[in-house]
């Protein structure tokens, strides 16, 4: 069943639970309010709250079509909604879009993708009865500020993962594997900004235009849930520059190791080519060369390279190339 909940609601109380073929209008009256929760419907539940609540084809379409972008539409004396809801798995983020009609005396919630229930957000305005009586303009608002605030735990859960990642650099290279992983995480936050800039424009629509279903004292409420939005986009943009960061501090490490690891080889190479210049000479097949017949030659020539070696090798040192 599609229908999660289909309530009468006067003064902030819920009267009683209707059929969603039931017509209520009360629009003399902002605290009498019909509230019908929908999750996937089909098109002909739609068509029916359509004939009934008088909802416009065009926004009747973009409900039943996913993948909508965050926007506020106005249909006459009806508000149309979108907003995108959000969900981390695996550090990977699910979509999901919640459509909104709000007219006087009605707002129908149409869920779709999406895993998070509306049933603790209307617990807790049935909880409040002096906001919820004020009539769709502060469900609304709910709805918006519950959606905006699943955003902070994804972008927190990301944020320590991109922490982590930072420790991790330290002291280790960065392999194939956690490379990806930051380009994956990179491109999930580009997504997730494509979503966040236009749900911070139609907070703003919300909060400084003269809309329909919107009463002029609502509007602070709905600047709160714009700067939750700015917010959560700052944060978003910061990580995106803490990634890169990430990604460019672990190539200068990795090219410092390798420069040190480069310097070492170099340092060895050269202490390592006395002896070989040496034994290289006089292991040539002459049979005049100096000090060959020499009784102490073989020690003496031991002793210089042992000498010549120890010099190289205390020099880099000191240059802290060993």
């Amino acid at each position: 069943m599609t229908v999660v909940a289909s309530c009468l609601y006067q003064n902030g109380v819920r009267i009683r639970d209707i059929a969603i073929d039931e017509r209520i209008d009360r629009a003399d009256d902002r605290s009498e309010f019909v509230w019908i929760g929908l999750c996937d419907p089909c098109a002909e539940e739609i068509a029916m709250l359509s004939d009934l609540y008088g909802l416009h084809p065009l926004a009747v379409e973009d409900a039943l079509r996913d993948g909508q972008l965050p926007k506020v539409d106005v249909y006459g004396d009806q508000l149309f909604v979108i907003a995108r809801t959000a969900h981390l798995d695996d550090f990977v983020i699910d979509y999901g879009q919640t459509a909104v009609f709000v007219g006087h005396s009605h707002i129908i919630t149409v869920r779709q993708g999406s895993d998070r229930s509306h049933r603790p957000l209307r617990d807790q305005l049935e909880a409040a009865p002096s906001l919820l009586g004020q009539g769709v303009d502060y469900v609304l608002h709910a709805i918006l500020d519950f959606v905006v605030d699943g955003y902070l735990p994804i972008v927190r859960a990301i944020e320590d993962e991109v922490m982590a990642m930072e420790t991790r650099i330290l002291d280790t290279f960065l392999d194939r594997q956690q490379i990806a992983r930051i380009f994956a995480l990179r491109r999930e936050l580009i997504r997730f900004q494509r979503i966040l800039v236009p749900m911070e424009e139609a907070a703003r629509k919300l909060a400084r235009t003269d809309l329909p279903c919107i009463d002029p004292e609502a509007r602070p409420y709905f600047s709160d849930v714009f700067d939750h939005a700015r917010r959560v986009e700052t944060m978003v943009d910061g990580l995106r520059e803490v990634l890169t960061s990430v990604f460019e501090f672990g190539n200068l490490i990795e090219q410092q190791r390798t420069g040190a690891i480069t310097r070492q080889l170099a340092a060895w190479a050269a202490i390592l080519a006395v002896p070989t210049a040496i034994a290289g000479v006089y292991g040539m097949n002459f049979e005049f060369m100096p000090e060959l017949r020499w009784h102490y030659g073989y020690f003496v020539i031991l002793g210089a390279i042992f000498v010549i070696c120890g010099l190289l090798y205390v020099r880099f040192r000191k240059l802290r190339w060993l």
